[in-house]
């Protein structure tokens, strides 16, 4: 609300002394009225700047709510971040000590791979020799094979020869197995064949026989008995002759 300036009355003193009644107008209502709006005035101001005192305290205590909630709440995150920190430098001290045991087990390893490729190196120089050693056997049974080639084409007729002469051939039928044939022992039937196969796995046995010789069994205990392989081949002969009906 705005005031405006009391303005003071002009008094002409030499008029006032020659009055019979002086008065001076000292416009009192006036006074009191610009006293009263400047009270007003005054209590208006007081009133806003409370006003203003009190909402600047509302908002100062508003602020400093807000400050010591975010202070709460950054310290809580702080504690936060303290804890997530020691995880990690304990996260951190678990891979380092991983770490040094997966160094010290690729060290070992390294030292194994090592130690096997120097074995393996080792191994095949062996396999280097033995390859060598093979190949010398090879050949050294190559040249026996055919030294023994070259004697068993010359005496191969004397042996036919013998064997012709003998009426008996030995053959070689399986690793563990003789293949006895006896010839010229029916003089009525000539091309007659006896045969006996013997089982040498474990001492002497007798797979099969034809015809079947009664006193195989005997001689064949005789066999075992004795070890007389060429004593068992002439009795087997005599058997059949016997047993044939042929003379001797």
């Amino acid at each position: 609300m705005a005031t405006h300036g009391l303005r003071l009355p002009q008094i002409d003193l030499t008029a006032l002394l020659k009055s019979d009644a002086p008065h001076i107008d000292l416009r009192i209502s006036a006074y009191e009225t610009s006293t009263h709006n400047f009270l007003k005035a005054v209590s208006s101001y007081k009133n806003r700047a409370l006003t203003t005192l009190s909402e600047r305290r509302s908002s100062h205590v508003a602020e400093r709510k807000r400050i010591s909630e975010k202070t709460q709440a950054i310290e809580a995150e702080t504690n936060q971040c303290k804890l997530r920190e020691i995880d990690l430098i304990a996260a951190l001290e678990r891979e380092k000590e991983e770490r040094k045991d997966a160094e010290l087990e690729v060290a070992a390893l390294k030292r194994q791979l090592a130690s096997l490729r120097e074995k393996s190196q080792t191994i095949q120089s062996e396999i280097e020799q033995y390859r060598a050693i093979t190949d010398n056997l090879r050949r050294e049974r190559a040249t026996e094979q055919n030294t023994l080639s070259s004697h068993a084409a010359r005496i191969s007729p004397g042996v036919e020869a013998i064997e012709r002469a003998l009426g008996c051939i030995i053959e070689g039928i399986g690793a563990d197995q003789v293949l006895l044939r006896f010839a010229h022992l029916d003089f009525i039937h000539p091309d007659r064949e006896c045969s006996l196969v013997l089982d040498v796995t474990q001492g002497y046995k007798v797979a099969t026989a034809s015809p079947p010789l009664p006193a195989l069994p005997l001689l064949l205990k005789t066999l075992n008995e004795t070890g007389g392989f060429y004593e068992f081949v002439r009795d087997i002969r005599i058997a059949y002759h016997t047993l044939l009906g042929s003379p001797s």
